[in-house]
């Protein structure tokens, strides 16, 4: 059965109420979106918690989902809906300032220095504001625009803070490769 139309029929037996179909839809995409929300999150656990609760909304509304779209993309768009809610839930102040804008030239990042897991650890590390704007930007392909009217900021503010977190991505790059010796492909 082509993936569209098990995902049809995976999602038809959820809304039927078959306990074992939400078991599979969670197993299927349970580990890409924790992956999703470990990128927004400061450690496992709040991405955990996060996790938990994208599936409770999804299984709510999975009745009222577009066919026509990717469940995929659905599920993603509520991670990082719920993931900006947890953050706003925590009180943590966005450190939004237009003062650190900086000129930084565009370098490329060694990356294929690295695991994904060390990556994510070192995305998790950046100050919050500098994390989500990088995360919907860099990861999540959305603009500037789109970046300010989600989280209520300027649209400049959301370009400060994604070269900003470019510059400490770098400086914690450059560290790890300094510390451990390992050498770039």
């Amino acid at each position: 059965m082509p993936a569209n139309l098990y995902e049809h029929a995976l999602i038809e037996r959820c809304c039927e109420g078959d306990r074992s179909a939400y078991a599979e839809f969670y197993h299927r995409y349970a580990g890409d979106m924790l992956a999703m929300a470990m990128r927004y999150m400061k450690n496992r656990q709040a991405a955990e918690d996060v996790l938990q609760e994208v599936f409770v909304k999804a299984f709510k509304k999975l009745g009222s989902f577009n066919r026509q779209a990717s469940i995929k993309t659905w599920l993603t768009r509520i991670v990082i809906n719920t993931a900006l809610s947890a953050l706003r839930k925590e009180h943590q102040r966005y450190n939004w300032s237009l003062s650190e804008a900086r000129d930084i030239a565009d370098s490329k990042l060694p990356l294929q220095a690295f695991h994904y897991t060390e990556l994510i650890g070192f995305i998790q590390q950046l100050p919050t504001g500098c994390r989500t704007v990088f995360n919907l930007y860099a990861l999540e392909g959305y603009g500037h625009r789109e970046i300010a009217e989600m989280l209520g900021i300027s649209e400049g503010t959301s370009k400060s803070q994604y070269f900003r977190a470019k510059k400490l991505l770098q400086e914690m790059i450059n560290n790890e490769l300094r510390r451990t010796k390992k050498k770039v492909l």
